[in-house]
């Protein structure tokens, strides 16, 4: 699945995914019950599917998690290449729209990020390899960033590329316990942890 984001700031856009039924119910059934907890029979009623049904679509429980895995990893990376494209050259642009990009995926996709960070236990070998290779992607846009803004003076930090890891590690854990109807806005959310972020790396103030 692949979402197309040619129109500048449509990084921030967020409409329902349209998920086959066969990974909307699975979905589901895993953030309730986990990935070992759900039965093929169990998501093949939620999707208002046979099983013999859903295995043709879907030919294992397996296969619906890296379908939901990879839905989640190739929305995430085509966001945060857009964010980066929209922001133009200077590091600190880049990074803070990287960085409210991430924020607002984990907030708006939290189910999704929720499912795939946490079954990871549960991916058979390749696909968790696979997996870890698109983490390890979205990792590594960040570290670049954080790299430009240290050579170009405007970042401070002394380790930059630890720095970048705990950045992104914050983000990713937004989809642990934000909450729609929680105390920040998504975007009182967004203002005070990319200032946080800010902080992380050593940005330095407007007119230091």
């Amino acid at each position: 699945m692949t979402n197309e984001l040619p129109v500048r700031g449509s990084w921030r856009d967020y409409e329902d995914l349209g998920l086959p039924k066969p990974l909307a119910a699975a979905l589901e059934a895993f953030v309730e019950q986990g990935y070992h907890g759900t039965s093929i029979r169990d998501v093949a009623s939620r999707s208002g599917l046979s099983v013999p049904g859903l295995y043709h679509h879907y030919p294992s429980k397996q296969a619906l998690l890296i379908g939901l895995a990879t839905v989640v990893m190739t929305e995430l990376l085509e966001r945060s290449r857009a964010a980066e494209l929209d922001a133009g050259d200077d590091p600190s642009d880049r990074f803070d729209a990287v960085i409210e990009s991430l924020l607002r995926f984990h907030m708006f996709r939290r189910e999704q990020s929720f499912v795939a960070s946490s079954e990871i236990r549960s991916m058979e070998p390749d696909s968790r390899a696979s997996y870890i290779a698109q983490r390890d992607e979205q990792q590594k846009q960040v570290d670049r960033i954080v790299l430009d803004g240290v050579a170009s003076g405007v970042f401070e930090a002394d380790h930059p590329e630890d720095a970048s890891r705990a950045v992104v590690t914050m983000c990713v854990a937004v989809a642990v316990w934000y909450r729609p109807d929680g105390e920040l806005s998504p975007e009182e959310l967004v203002e005070r942890y990319l200032e946080i972020a800010r902080r992380m790396v050593g940005a330095k103030r407007v007119g230091e």
